[in-house]
């Protein structure tokens, strides 16, 4: 895999803090599981020394994610994010039709510490998260999800819960769009195997607003990766 340089993803930069755009199937921070493999944490201490990753994003998760550059920094957002003072803007694509007007969901969230997460009233933390449709297609819908806590696995969880499984997401049985689910009369070469039109779950952290050490709002924008892009405009061509 070809990793792109850190400088290409900063959207934002100031004494403080970078924001970048963080690509898909690149870890937020060191993994156990995956020694040695470059990750956001990695290159931004290549770029500053000091620097922190202040929050995290699954490993298929792209879009905004932060660095603070030093100590304080890092410890002012930390207090933001416990106090609930962050505001998180992801979009998903879900499988299905699903009109979503402000929903919320509030359904606390079990996680045992081997990526297994489970919705459990009686042991689990407090977990809520907003979510309206922005778009609908066919059999799809491009769906605003807004976390106001930030568990493991949060958004993902909370849609399966609703049925509405992000598309491509295994784990909570969301099923991957196949060029096949949408174009009429497509035909694929004889012994040729169909690929998704993307590879991981659809979903990124779209913007991300918190204050800086001048305690002045800071908002960020993440543009899409070239395959969430891709999926949308496939989904306007084909199904909509």
């Amino acid at each position: 895999m070809k990793y792109p340089a850190f400088k290409d993803l900063i959207l934002f930069e100031n004494d403080d803090y970078i924001v970048v755009n963080k690509p898909p199937f690149i870890a937020s921070l060191d993994e156990r599981s995956a020694a040695g493999e470059i990750n956001i944490l990695r290159m931004a201490k290549q770029y500053v020394d000091d620097a922190q990753v202040c929050h995290r994003l699954d490993k298929e998760t792209s879009g905004a994610i932060v660095i603070a550059k030093h100590p304080e920094a890092y410890r002012s957002l930390s207090m933001q994010f416990e106090r609930r003072k962050v505001n998180k803007i992801y979009h998903a694509v879900v499988d299905g039709q699903f009109q979503f007007d402000n929903l919320f969901v509030d359904l606390p969230i079990l996680n045992d510490g081997n990526k297994n997460v489970t919705i459990d009233r009686q042991e689990g933390k407090r977990a809520e998260t907003y979510f309206n449709s922005l778009k609908y297609y066919k059999h799809y819908t491009l769906v605003e999800c807004k976390p106001v806590t930030g568990r493991m696995h949060q958004i993902r969880i909370h849609l399966a819960t609703q049925r509405a499984a992000i598309c491509g997401d295994s784990m909570y049985r969301g099923k991957p769009v196949f060029l096949s689910n949408i174009k009429k009369g497509y035909r694929l070469a004889k012994d040729e195997e169909e690929q998704p039109i993307m590879k991981r779950f659809a979903l990124h952290a779209k913007q991300i607003t918190f204050k800086g050490l001048d305690g002045q709002d800071i908002t960020v924008e993440a543009s899409y990766p070239k395959d969430f892009a891709t999926l949308l405009k496939l989904l306007d061509k084909f199904d909509a």
